[in-house]
């Protein structure tokens, strides 16, 4: 059942990229680009994002199991580091220059879009230049 429910979910958030337009690098750099051509309907695609999830994780705090029954894991971490710091520089940054972020990329590369290919690869490499540094001494 929970392979059947994280595909459902997956399809669903998948679709919502589609349709909010998440998964169009254009339509997300117009987002950034406060300056020039700002497309601000990114802001409510978040805000309702945000509305949808800020009562459905406060439930979940309260809860020891998922709704299939599974055990939950929700992030313990509160405080602000330099390695988020880091990481939240770097993620903006390759947000910025591609369009793109981790899922809404996986949704380009599953329409066949060139530069979430590009995208994707780079990211994977990123992740193992990651695991290899955090695997140093």
């Amino acid at each position: 059942m929970s392979i059947f429910s994280a595909l459902l979910a997956g399809l669903i958030f998948g679709l919502g990229l589609i349709v909010s337009g998440m998964a169009n690098p254009a339509k997300v750099l117009d987002f950034l680009d406060l300056a020039g051509r700002w497309d601000p309907s990114l802001a409510l695609v978040m805000a309702g994002a945000v509305g949808v999830a800020f009562p459905a994780f406060r439930l979940a705090a309260r809860r020891q199991r998922s709704l299939l029954g599974t055990p939950m894991h929700l992030p313990t971490a509160r405080g602000i580091d330099r390695r988020l710091v880091t990481g939240s520089l770097l993620f903006g940054a390759g947000w910025g220059l591609a369009g793109f972020c981790p899922a809404p990329a996986l949704v380009a590369l599953g329409m066949a879009e060139a530069k979430a290919l590009v995208f994707v690869l780079a990211m994977v490499a990123g992740m193992g230049i990651f695991n290899l540094l955090e695997a140093r001494p």
